[in-house]
């Protein structure tokens, strides 16, 4: 990736738009060099203030992309735009519209489920907004969105006690269900891009899933009619073969719920292996983006340079044959000496 400036970050922050592509763009450029993370917020406030109303929203979907996918890497974003998010949340909220003021509520309440900061923090922030919307829209939401994140931050302790797994399941499902269009970058951003290995595994593992077990599936399919066909019971008409087809039916009936399982464990590895593979696909256009930049600027260097040695090759080439000038030893006669000069 590009180094850092302010002026590149200036620039970016410029051409920034509120597609998921560009945001999540910005973002993984912004944490390589969350090094200069300080730096980084500062310059991002200043043009938050400085843009136009429609796209200060997209800043704050900037900040809440870098903000949870630099969390594993560091705490250098979460510290540094922690000082600034009270002030941030409120300019947007001055500027805001009804869909602005959804949007503002359904990221705090996604940092509120994923403890993103502490809750006090998120309700200092939903209380400087809540007077601003108080004000522009002249309803009060302080109490009400309080309230809502505080039921919402109780669901969600209570089902992490109760059983973690099945908190993170229910999680991940209420926000598919509640996923649109215009929340996607919400949703699927904290999610970090997996590693080549990582996903390569997963792919691997699919290979041995419950679909390709030839042998189990040979099985069912080498059951006895009498077990899948009602019919066929009344042509039973001795106690022993009934007791024989109940053994089978038992037998039946624990292998295909126990292949029933498997498959409904196939079902969620493969959305998992799904999610993974459109993250890592996300991070690789991101990259292939900022390489296929760099490529066009050492493509534009080489022609700068090219230009350059056309005119150093043309300059010397106009340059006098210093090998056509007259020899300094053998081409000149002598200089008179003094009694020649006098006599």
């Amino acid at each position: 990736m590009s180094t850092f400036s302010e002026s590149a970050l200036i620039k970016k922050l410029s051409d920034l738009n509120n597609s998921q592509q560009s945001i999540q763009t910005l973002s993984l450029w912004v944490i390589h060099h969350r090094k200069h993370a300080r730096t980084i917020v500062q310059v991002w406030q200043t043009e938050l203030i400085k843009a136009k109303i429609k796209k200060k929203l997209t800043f704050l979907y900037l900040a809440n992309d870098v903000i949870q996918n630099s969390r594993k890497k560091g705490p250098e974003f979460t510290k540094s735009y922690g000082g600034v998010l009270i002030t941030a949340f409120t300019h947007v909220a001055k500027h805001s519209d009804e869909k602005t003021k959804q949007a503002i509520g359904r990221m705090l309440d996604i940092w509120v489920e994923r403890n993103i900061y502490d809750a006090d923090y998120i309700a200092q922030i939903r209380q400087s907004v809540s007077k601003v919307f108080d004000q522009k829209f002249g309803t009060k939401t302080t109490q009400n969105s309080g309230k809502l994140s505080e039921k919402k931050r109780k669901m969600v302790k209570n089902e992490k006690k109760e059983d973690p797994e099945v908190g993170q399941k229910r999680s991940r499902l209420e926000e598919l269900i509640d996923q649109n269009e215009e929340d996607d970058y919400l949703t699927l951003s904290p999610r970090d891009p997996p590693e080549a290995d990582e996903l390569a595994k997963a792919l691997l593992d699919l290979e041995t899933a419950a679909s390709s077990d030839a042998v189990v599936r040979e099985k069912i399919a080498s059951l006895p009619p009498e077990v899948q066909d009602v019919s066929r019971l009344e042509q039973i008409s001795e106690r022993e073969t009934a007791d024989k087809l109940c053994s089978v039916v038992e037998e039946a009936c624990m292998l295909l719920a126990e292949y029933n399982g498997r498959l409904v464990a196939e079902i969620e590895d493969r959305r998992q292996v799904a999610r993974m593979l459109a993250d890592f696909m996300r991070q690789q256009k991101s990259l292939l983006h900022e390489s296929e930049q760099k490529l066009a600027d050492y493509r534009e260097k080489l022609a700068k340079v090219a230009e350059v040695r056309k005119e150093l090759k043309s300059h010397i080439q106009n340059l006098p044959d210093l090998r056509m000038l007259p020899s300094v030893t053998g081409g000149l006669a002598p200089l008179p000496s003094a009694g020649d000069l006098f006599n």
